[in-house]
């Protein structure tokens, strides 16, 4: 798997800080950005205390994805405050062998795991036989497991990825988008720090909210995600 952040809003936090200003503050709008470092960040602070998230819509972040599986990809979009950009699988034929993510919990099961891998390599060379006799690549797909890799361009505003965070970084979360969520935490941490310093899941900032699902651990789930430690 690999995760890259693209790009984002130009000085992310400069941003937010500018709009907490216009909310609790007489400025005018030409003074907005002036704001010194120091105000600005207590001004963050203040705002993510009170929840007062709806300014941290103001600034997106551009994330680029590989390596996940289709699986994955179908849990992400069910994300809607946000923008996709997925690979096709009608357009973009897998000539050579598809790539397939193995879930690592496979490795327990040497039997079956050898299983998992003659049965994908039947697949593919269907979908080749397929591709070869011209069948088109979108009806060829049809025979593409859950596992093929995937790529997509992914767009969320920093108010979406607290949200996504709090869910996915969750010890409960399937395990490969919370692997995804959690390289997606580091990097916008290292963008913008004071926007996501206490960002993750639920139970960093208070009992966890799973309830009877809790995992238990809340105490280490804690000491994971301090901000060197990821």
């Amino acid at each position: 798997m690999l995760v890259q952040l693209l790009t984002h809003t130009p000085e992310p936090e400069k941003i937010v800080a500018a709009a907490a200003r216009l909310c609790y503050s007489d400025a005018g709008i030409n003074d907005l950005l002036s704001a010194p470092v120091e105000q600005q960040s207590r001004l963050i602070e203040k705002i993510l205390g009170f929840g007062h998230f709806s300014v941290l819509e103001h600034v997106s972040f551009s994330f680029g994805i590989e390596g996940i599986s289709r699986a994955c990809s179908h849990q992400l979009v069910r994300h809607r405050l946000a923008s996709y950009s997925q690979q096709s699988q009608r357009y973009v034929a897998n000539d050579s062998r598809f790539a397939a993510v193995e879930p690592p919990s496979l490795q327990q099961h040497p039997q079956l795991q050898q299983r998992y891998q003659d049965l994908f390599a039947e697949i593919h060379q269907l979908y080749s036989d397929l591709l070869e006799a011209g069948v088109p690549a979108e009806d060829a797909r049809f025979v593409l497991p859950n596992a093929a890799e995937t790529k997509l361009v992914m767009t969320m505003n920093a108010r979406e990825l607290h949200h996504f965070f709090s869910l996915r970084c969750c010890r409960r979360a399937q395990w490969e988008i919370r692997d995804m969520a959690k390289q997606m935490l580091l990097l916008c941490r290292q963008a913008a720090p004071l926007l996501f310093d206490m960002a993750g899941p639920g139970c960093l900032r208070g009992p966890c909210p799973e309830g009877k699902m809790c995992c238990g651990e809340a105490e280490a789930v804690r000491k994971e995600y301090v901000f060197d430690s990821i």
